[in-house]
């Protein structure tokens, strides 16, 4: 049969009752889980996986991979409201929805993360209907080498675009690494950086790191510049004045396209995930939009990027998933448990000896991205009273999220305490002009780049020719190279043409 008449029997499937409550109630959950700051899609999906130990796989594999893919859309909400971020992947959609949010723009944020979400997550499900099984195998030509050198490529390109100074995005990006590394040595067993404290054996965490880098480092500032904050100057908007007009759907769509088919590739890859995917999208963005000045100081077309390449990414994941029984990210990771306990095995064979169950998931995708849809535009107009409520509200009740937040992931009040100290480091650094962006995405792809860095040592007995023995590789040095020379070759090029213009 053509893959249009399994994809119509699929969505048959996905249309039954039960598989549609199940949609339902999973992006419900996973909204409501990408909002909260501290739990993530991993943690959301871990925990419901033994309820559905006893229900059909179809309709089990519909309410879990509902949850990760709504996931992706509750995340903005916190971000762009509170500047926390309820998940990593939405860190980048911080950087312009809060700004926007401070504007009084934060309807016109929210909207534009809805759609892009919707945009990005549809272009996935397409992507993974037509090119599933083709597109896992794409992503096994990506190994450790090739994928160290993309995570290199990540941290180089952020931290120049971010920083106001390519030196100061750099020196964000260094902190980041060096935060990553405090913790036992996975390889070796040593302890690095602890400082003699049984707590740090385990590394810096980083729910604490994001929730006080974002949420409680706000907090600081909203204490000590209280003018700042004052939401007299914003007046109460309408719903139809927060909708985006045409201007603003012309601006986003491209960029939300582009992210879109960007994400899904990159979720593809073998332990990617969405957070790289939102930040290189972003980096991509910034780069070649029409609109590129204005990204990272509260642009629609930054929160657009952000939002599509991470749904994009969150659908792409399945592909190796289903098809070679190689989760993508940790999510998925859990969810290749749960196939196997529920008798299913994941690999070549599995489109064409379960192919209800196959099929049945990604026609219940086109109709849970559509249900996600809704019940994110439907929440819009109580989201936005949220920027009416006064500074002095707005206080207590983000430091209760952040202290709430951190404690509940290991029941820790040194990871309270932890949060409250990145919260004072937060502060000073946004005092001093270096941008927390790098630094987090740094912190983040640390330790996958040092595990893939070793993992080559080991393919190769030592050697550094690994590294440059693929094309793939030879094409990512040069876009490295590329991106962090240009930029001082063309600062230096206008310097005199400014001279001479004067």
């Amino acid at each position: 049969m053509s893959s249009f008449t399994l994809l119509f029997h699929g969505i048959q499937a996905a249309l039954g009752p039960q598989n549609l409550l199940a949609a339902l109630l999973g992006a419900v959950m996973g909204m409501v889980v990408g909002a909260m700051p501290g739990i993530g899609s991993l943690a959301g999906v871990a925990l419901l996986l033994p309820i559905t130990f006893k229900m059909n796989p179809t309709t089990a594999i519909i309410m879990l991979a509902a949850l990760y893919y709504a996931d992706m859309y509750g995340g903005s909400f916190s971000a762009i409201l509170l500047n926390i971020p309820g998940d990593s992947p939405a860190i980048m959609t911080a950087i312009d929805g809060y700004q926007l949010s401070r504007k009084g723009k934060s309807g016109k944020a929210l909207f534009s993360s809805t759609i892009s979400s919707f945009i990005g997550g549809t272009i996935g499900i397409v992507i993974l209907t037509f090119l599933g099984p083709n597109l896992a195998n794409w992503g096994l030509a990506f190994g450790p080498p090739e994928l160290a050198w993309l995570i290199l490529f990540a941290l180089t390109s952020i931290g120049w675009i971010l920083g106001e100074k390519p030196s100061i995005g750099l020196l964000a990006t260094a902190i980041g690494m060096m935060f990553a590394t405090v913790g036992v040595d996975k390889a070796v067993g040593h302890a690095r950086f602890t400082f003699g404290m049984q707590n740090l054996l385990s590394g810096v965490a980083f729910i604490p790191l994001v929730i006080g880098m974002f949420g409680f480092s706000q907090v600081i500032d909203m204490v000590i510049n209280k003018s700042n904050y004052s939401n007299e100057g914003i007046k109460k908007l309408s719903l139809k004045e927060s909708m985006l007009n045409k201007e603003e759907i012309i601006a986003i769509t491209p960029a939300s396209i582009r992210t879109g088919f960007f994400g899904t590739f990159i979720g593809v890859l073998p332990g990617a995930g969405a957070t790289m995917a939102s930040f290189l999208g972003y980096i991509m963005e910034k780069r070649i939009n029409k609109n590129k000045a204005n990204i990272g100081k509260g642009a629609l077309e930054g929160v657009a990027a952000s939002e599509s390449a991470n749904n994009g990414a969150s659908i792409g994941a399945f592909a190796p998933l289903l098809s070679l029984g190689i989760p993508g990210s940790g999510t998925t990771a859990v969810l290749l448990g749960g196939l196997m306990m529920w008798g299913l095995r994941p690999g070549p064979l599995l489109f064409s000896e379960n192919p209800e169950f196959c099929w049945g998931l990604i026609g219940s995708m086109y109709i849970g991205n559509l249900i996600c849809l809704i019940i994110a535009i439907a929440c819009v107009p109580l989201l936005m009273r949220v920027i009416r409520v006064p500074s002095s509200v707005m206080i207590p009740i983000i430091s209760v999220i952040c202290i709430v937040g951190t404690y509940s992931v290991n029941n820790s009040m040194f990871d309270v305490y932890l949060m409250l100290a990145m919260g004072l480091f937060g502060y000073i650094m946004n005092n001093s002009k270096i941008p927390a962006a790098p630094l987090l995405l740094a912190f983040v792809l640390t330790p996958m780049l040092e595990q893939y860095i070793r993992q080559s040592f080991d393919m190769s007995n030592g050697s550094l020719n690994v590294f440059v023995s693929s094309k793939i590789s030879i094409v990512l040095i040069i876009l490295i190279v590329t991106f962090s020379v240009v930029p001082i070759i063309l600062k230096k090029i206008k310097k005199p043409a400014d001279t001479i213009a004067a």
